[in-house]
């Protein structure tokens, strides 16, 4: 194909490279943040560690975009208009790894999964890129749906508090404290009180100011408002990032009232270097990095449907070794994302999204990308920002992010044969039924094996091999690239 007629490898003026750059960059940073502010917070990390994470998380998003879509060797690189970011998809496994083992300790375990994830990704590309017929619309919908409704916990539990912690909707009746210090006291002096058992404990009984306040609810409710207004009234460009105009609007509204202050961005140095292995070296669990692998399984099954797509869109043929290249660089993107602290990544489907929408098909207008990512990931003032926005601006964003990504999963059911195949109802009904399993009784596990807790406690999981294995039960495994192509295009939003 001559270069001067391809659209793919045109070569744009710098001005334009640089505007069309920056505007695939707003396109996915809310969700490029959103996911080491969820992880640092659930590691109960400090907010220095967690503006490390947001940091290197840009960064390696740059790092990811530019080998994508420039290419690097005969090895890696789809070369065509791709930008990488972290996938929504590992949020909820790598969420039950920090609650399990919080702090420094669990981030290493964390960290070690996505190296391990990562390499093994590399290796299985060529196999991945052959198993699109294990995923048609029926369990990739079913899967990506699950997802959302996983998530939202998230965006709520912004809104309102967490059900732990200080943010808890009850607290210990501080009487009953008292009361029970006294007694404490008593039994040890040798008074007629019995000995308390040990390990006892008032259970909290009293509702807790701090959750669910109406002041919160109402920056929430702002929030939202604003981009459903913005999404609403707003034309083009503006339209397409009023999730981030939205949370800017929440900050400006929190920074007014005194809830968001700039003490950190103050101290935060202007040029910081991205440096790997901040947390220690990382520990390598063969479980997690099972767990953390059939994660990358089916965001590469998602990622071979993407790009598929994307060569259609831009008349630029994908066979299976260039299909393996783009795949490969989802592990690469991961293995890298795990030395320099920061999470698995994919290739970015509302970008693609984006390619559609403005008709500009260059691949150089994502290395322009790549390259604004890099820069941002430089610059800790920046990250210090992020971390100090308050949950509760979050959670109004949150909301829709996720809800996004939930009604994503059901449009692509929405393409499924029901009317004819009642199979496909019950592989849907049952795999949404599992999935929802450790997000109602999250204890479900506590008489099973402990080594196979990481492996059961993620409803996605739970959820893609319900659907996988009822799919193969009930229809087999039919080659049909066309609805797989279609479904991945129908995930615009997903990630």
């Amino acid at each position: 194909m001559n270069m001067a007629t391809d659209p793919v490898n045109e070569r744009l003026p710098a001005t334009q490279l640089a505007t069309l750059g920056l505007q695939h960059v707003l396109i996915m940073y809310a969700g490029a943040v959103a996911v080491p502010l969820i992880i640092g917070r659930a590691l109960q990390l400090t907010p220095e560690q967690i503006s490390m994470l947001i940091s290197a998380d840009l960064f390696v998003c740059g790092i990811a975009t530019i080998i994508q879509s420039f290419g690097l060797t005969q090895w890696f690189g789809v070369q065509l208009p791709v930008m990488m970011g972290v996938t929504f998809a590992a949020v909820a496994p790598i969420v039950s790894m920090a609650k399990t083992t919080p702090g420094i300790e669990g981030a290493q375990m964390i960290f070690g999964s996505i190296i391990g994830a990562g390499i093994v990704s590399i290796l299985i590309a060529p196999v991945v890129s052959r198993m699109l017929r294990f995923f048609p619309p029926v369990v990739t919908g079913t899967i990506i749906t699950v997802i959302g409704i996983t998530l939202m916990r998230i965006g709520i539990n912004w809104i309102f508090g967490n059900p732990v912690g200080p943010t808890a909707p009850t607290i210990i009746n501080p009487e009953y404290q008292q009361w029970l210090d006294a007694a404490k006291t008593a039994a040890t002096m040798g008074s007629t009180v019995p000995p308390l058992p040990e390990g006892l404990a008032l259970a909290p009984s009293v509702p807790n100011p701090k959750y669910a306040s109406l002041i919160n609810l109402g920056i929430a409710s702002a929030v939202l408002a604003s981009i459903l207004l913005i999404a609403k009234f707003a034309k083009g460009f503006l339209a397409n990032i009023s999730v981030l105009l939205g949370i800017i609007i929440g900050a400006v509204i929190t920074a007014s009232m005194g809830m968001m202050t700039f003490e950190k961005v103050a101290a935060a140095h202007w040029f910081g270097l991205v440096l790997p292995f901040q947390f220690g070296l990382p520990k390598f669990d063969p479980i997690l990095i099972l767990t953390m692998t059939l994660v990358m399984i089916v965001v590469m099954i998602e990622s071979t449907g993407m790009f598929l797509a994307l060569g259609e869109m831009t008349g630029s043929k994908v066979d299976q070794k260039r299909l393996a290249r783009g795949l490969r660089t989802d592990g690469l993107g991961t293995l890298i994302g795990g030395i320099f602290n920061t999470f698995p990544y994919t290739s970015f489907s509302q970008n693609v999204g984006l390619v559609a929408v403005t008709g500009v098909m260059s691949r150089f207008v994502c290395v322009a990308g790549g390259l604004i990512m890099v820069f941002l990931g430089l610059l800790p003032k920046m990250a210090a920002l992020i971390e100090s926005l308050p949950t509760v601006v979050l959670g109004g964003a949150g909301l829709v992010m996720f809800g996004m990504v939930a009604a994503t999963g059901i449009r692509i059911l929405g393409g499924v044969d029901f009317k004819h195949n009642r199979n496909n109802g019950m592989i849907v009904a049952i795999s949404v039924g599992v999935g929802m399993i450790p997000l109602v009784a999250p204890n479900f596990k506590q008489w099973m094996p402990h080594s196979i807790h990481s492996l059961i406690e993620s409803g996605i999981l739970l959820a893609s091999f319900s659907a996988v294995l009822l799919n193969l039960y009930f229809n087999g495994a039919r080659h049909d690239e066309e609805a797989a192509i279609k479904a991945s295009v129908e995930a615009g939003g997903q990630h």
